[in-house]
């Protein structure tokens, strides 16, 4: 296991458990091990106390879609650390705590992105019944605990990216720059300059940055800059390639326009293109942001998790305000999260927790995660108790239903022949993004089985068949059932290398989908073909774009 560095560097530690088995070969690294909860206690209070005395903290964890990524338990320990919460139990690390009092202000904003609100029973679960506490008394004066981000309203543009960027990304189909979007609150903890910075200021001041009083900056000399602590998990992503890092600032604490177009971007490219890819065009717009608009203008840090599928617990820790922790985070991930199959299943069934996953906007990761790994002709059973609607919102639920998962040759063709109606206003480029990743483009069949909520009509009107979830349920036990191969008569697991290809009893079960990313070698290694860094205006201008993407361009998007 490695050991954090004594100073303060860029890059505080990138902690692996079981890194001394030097065991890369296997999907989990071979092994069981994890980071337990003293290792995690102790390199986040060694971190914090390197940072020194702050009286200004925000927290960006993500929100209940990644319950899993164990941000809640380091949510606690922070909380912990600035005496904000009683501590959960005595240890050996204790005396290594600097804080005294509370910071003047400790808030937590959850990385909500187009999500719905967390309810106060989420918070509790995710984040601890103290901070749900905490949260309520909070609520009956000021300032509040946890924040509600509001992706439509309470953002600012700080900045565009080129919109030569967006055209490599979308190969000429989009022509537009990339608005970068904060929450007004996280924007407001930006440091401040010192009074004799005068040429910068001007500088500001001229491009157009919001930029504090000088009695503000006045008043903050004799403290430190406010801090800022971007908390989550890096696992495979289907808009971002792998998630995290700027995305959490970006898209979960972003603006309608930047969310959008991000997604849209996301969908041109290609699904496929972009799945496991640390590196890719739309990750490079959100970099060029965080180094040209975040970077020296924030004490911005990111606390970073990848976790095991197999175990759920926490495999490794990276902590750092550069680009370098999250990569080695996506080379871990991609490790362990990551599962190459030797042959395609034809049949997949997914379960989505109830507690977690409640639309079709959220649950489709039971697509995206498995549609690498799927074979043609083959059927994905999406066993989904708790979703009881399509989209998170009642515009994305009107459109979703509207339109349906149809394929992209007609979602692009609703999107040019229809400039004034939902799908062709830029506002829902999220929305349209999202029809285009949870269709199957007629290459496998997709049931899907709902709670009570949603009938057999809704289904069909979307464009998926219909599963009853009791009988589904009665065929495919959950309690049963592991993750892998399993056989329906026995739910033993089987080995992918067997080649015994029962059609109707051999399935690979996904118990939970937003933990990883399945494929065969052919579809994954055909889709990393073009490079990102191949993806120029010289080349042919389809060539890095999805099939189905392929099929449907005519020419540019009108936005």
């Amino acid at each position: 296991m490695s050991l954090s560095s004594q100073l303060p560097q860029s890059l505080f530690c990138a902690i692996i458990a079981g890194d001394d088995n030097d065991n890369d070969n296997d999907n989990d690294n071979a092994d069981d091990s994890y980071i337990d909860d003293d290792t995690l206690h102790k390199e986040l209070y060694k971190f914090l106390n390197q940072l020194g005395k702050r009286d200004d903290v925000l927290l960006l964890p993500p929100d209940y879609t990644r319950f899993h990524s164990q941000a809640g338990k380091i949510t606690q320990i922070i909380s912990e650390y600035y005496n904000c919460i009683k501590k959960k139990k005595e240890s050996s690390n204790d005396d290594d705590n600097d804080v005294v009092t509370p910071p003047t202000s400790f808030q937590i904003m959850p990385a909500l992105g187009t999500h719905a609100p967390m309810t106060k029973i989420q918070i509790k679960k995710m984040f601890g019944t103290q901070l749900a506490v905490l949260n309520e008394e909070r609520e009956r004066s000021s300032p509040l605990l946890f924040l509600e981000h509001k992706w439509k309203t309470d953002v600012v543009t700080i900045g565009h990216v080129p919109n030569e960027m967006v055209l490599t990304a979308t190969n000429g189909l989009v022509n537009e720059p990339w608005p970068a979007q904060l929450n007004k609150l996280v924007w407001e903890k930006r440091k401040i300059l010192p009074p004799n910075n005068q040429a910068e200021l001007q500088k500001q001041k001229q491009e157009g940055e919001p930029h504090k009083s000088q009695s503000q900056e006045a008043e903050a000399e004799a403290e430190a800059d406010a801090l800022v602590l971007s908390i989550g998990q890096v696992v495979p992503h289907e808009v971002m390639g792998m998630a995290n890092y700027n995305k959490n600032l970006f898209v979960g604490v972003g603006g309608l326009e930047a969310i959008n177009l991000s997604h849209f971007i996301g969908a041109v490219y290609g699904m496929e293109n972009m799945m496991g890819r640390a590196n890719n065009p739309l990750r490079q717009i959100l970099n060029y942001a965080s180094e040209h608009f975040l970077e020296n203008k924030l004490d911005l840090w990111y606390i970073l998790t990848v976790i095991s599928p197999k175990t759920g617990k926490l495999k490794g820790l990276f902590i750092g305000n550069t680009i370098d922790c999250y990569m080695k985070a996506c080379e871990l991930s991609m490790k362990i999260n990551f599962t190459m199959l030797n042959k395609s299943p034809k049949r997949i069934v997914v379960y989505l927790d109830e507690d977690e996953f409640h639309s079709t906007w959220l649950g489709n990761k039971a697509i995206y995660r498995t549609r690498m790994a799927i074979a043609d002709g083959g059927e994905l059973i999406i066993l989904a108790p708790g979703v009881c609607k399509f989209g998170e919102t009642t515009e994305q639920d009107s459109i979703i239903r509207k339109y349906g998962y149809v394929g992209t040759p007609k979602i692009m063709n609703y999107l040019k022949e229809e400039k004034e109606q939902q799908v062709g206003n830029k506002d829902n480029d999220g929305a349209v993004a999202h029809l285009i990743h949870g269709s199957s483009e007629d290459r496998f069949r997709i049931t899907y089985c709902p709670g009570p909520l949603l009938n057999e009509k809704d289904i069909h009107q979307v464009g998926f068949q219909y599963g009853n979830l009791e009988d589904m349920l009665s065929k495919y036990d959950i309690n049963t059932m592991k993750d892998g191969w399993n056989n329906k008569n026995n739910n033993y697991n089987t080995s992918d290398d067997d080649n015994n290809d029962d059609d109707d009893n051999e399935f690979y079960f996904i118990k939970n989908p937003a933990l990883g990313l399945w494929a065969v070698p052919d579809r994954f290694e055909k889709t990393d073909a073009t490079k990102v860094d191949d993806v120029d205006s010289n080349n042919d201008e389809t060539s890095s774009l999805s099939p189905a993407t392929k099929k449907s361009k005519t020419s540019s998007i009108e936005r």
